[in-house]
């Protein structure tokens, strides 16, 4: 919204508190496409109550450019361009220019960019020690917290959120810098050595050079794998306020510095129910086993009574077919093509889809293949164990958070985040003394 729509809108909704008779007009506004929303920020003062909605579903917490969730149509745009259109003809770091800067680059700008991430991968030595204070069998993605937060601690040039270039600095570092977090968390959980990066390699060879390379050989990087992780980093680039999304906004309200912000978001991304969601649904084709025990974890997920659910399938927005698993479910069968291999929890995974798209319970929900369906397959057979699923869901995700981050700065509607609740503790009583009590 403009400063312009903001003073004045065309159109207004009315608030009636019947209990009162107190009305208040309050504007609306609609964006370029989605959903209209209209602006409580009047209502308290000349009403007195506040809106209450747990999970801010109905809730608009700002403003974006970003990107645009079409959930009833299954689309997903990137400042406005559709995500099959970038995932057919874009790279991920042509992705993160479009993010970071709102338009695509032209030659000279997106090599000048790459250049830059490049040769921004090294970490700074002292990181290195701090990889020792972990315990040795710690989860990837708690290293990543800690480091990530810790980069703060080595880069203080790069910590003045109010200077433009300062932010740009920070978006190329965090961009460049988490694949070797990711890579190192990996490498010290089997007590291996820590690979450097080498600038000849793209950006998704670079990260599995640092995974998978030995000083004792060399080590080649698969091109269809080098290909399959920069699809995935694309296509988990940005999605709109999700929680993770919404935590950079709501740290970087208070200005803090955005590796702490990143950070933050990072331990987000880790919960289960957000990032962790394609581990579980390995784990659950596991624990299915065979397409003979569909029938059984089938009528399962449809007992409200029975805790198992089906991972991987439905959407808090999409009420379609997510269009980034249609993009990976056709990377799937790359892939396995590719390394020759038939995998049968690939099997099993059509097979589920296929039953689960003709039951009508399903179809009736909205139920339908999320992003993370397929993709845990697409990891498993490159050769990315489990427990570092999410993390590379973190690096995909990185230039999507430092770009709403970026926005929520500049935007000058924002201030620190401080959202009401509903009282339902005790009323005012007095202290009774302990002897009396």
């Amino acid at each position: 919204m403009s400063k312009e729509q903001t003073s004045s809108p065309r159109e207004t909704v009315t608030i009636i508190d019947n209990s009162t008779g107190k009305q208040v007009e309050l504007p609306l506004y609609r964006g370029t496409e989605g959903p209209a929303v209209f602006d409580i920020g009047g209502m308290a003062k000349q009403l007195g109550i506040y809106t209450y909605d747990p999970g801010f579903r109905s809730t608009a917490s700002c403003q974006s450019a970003i990107s645009l969730i079409d959930g009833p149509a299954g689309r997903l745009l990137y400042r406005g361009y559709p995500i099959e259109q970038l995932a057919e003809h874009s790279s991920f770091l042509e992705v993160c220019y479009l993010l970071w800067y709102g338009s695509l680059p032209n030659q000279q700008e997106l090599e000048k960019f790459t250049y830059s991430i490049t040769h921004h991968t090294l970490l700074h030595e002292g990181l290195r020690e701090f990889f020792q204070g972990f315990r040795y069998d710690a989860h990837p993605m708690a290293i990543m917290v800690g480091v990530v937060g810790a980069l703060s601690a080595f880069y203080h040039d790069s910590l003045d959120i109010h200077n433009p270039k300062v932010r740009e600095l920070s978006a190329h570092r965090l961009i460049a810098k988490l694949p070797t977090i990711a890579a190192w968390a990996y490498r010290y959980s089997k007590g291996e050595p820590f690979p450097y990066p080498r600038n000849e390699l793209s950006y998704g060879e670079n990260f599995l050079h640092m995974m998978f390379s030995y000083p004792t050989e060399p080590y080649k990087v698969n091109p269809v794998a080098a290909k399959a992780m920069d699809l995935l980093f694309l296509t988990h680039a940005d999605h709109g306020q999700n929680a993770s999304a919404s935590t950079i906004r709501l740290a970087g309200s208070s200005q803090a510095n955005p590796y702490a912000c990143v950070s933050a978001s990072v331990g987000t991304l880790w919960g289960p129910a957000h990032g962790g969601a394609n581990e579980a649904v390995i784990r659950m084709l596991e624990e299915i086993g065979s397409p003979d025990r569909l029938d059984y974890f089938i009528a399962r997920a449809k007992d409200r009574d029975d805790p198992f659910r089906l991972m991987g399938f439905g959407h808090r927005v999409y009420k379609n077919y997510d269009p980034r698993a249609k993009i990976i479910k056709k990377l799937c069968d790359e892939v396995l093509a590719a390394y020759e291999t038939d995998d049968p929890l690939f099997t099993l995974a059509k097979q589920l889809e296929e039953r689960v798209q003709q039951d009508e319970y399903f179809v009736k929900r909205g139920l339908y293949p999320n992003v993370d369906f397929y993709s845990g397959i697409i990891l498993r057979t490159i050769g990315i164990p489990t427990n570092m699923f999410t993390v590379v869901f973190t690096i995909g995700r990185a230039i999507g958070w430092i770009a709403q981050w970026n926005e929520m700065i500049t935007d000058n509607q924002t201030s620190i985040g401080r959202p009401r609740q509903l009282y339902t503790g005790p009323a005012q009583r007095d202290y009774i003394p302990l002897a009396d009590r």
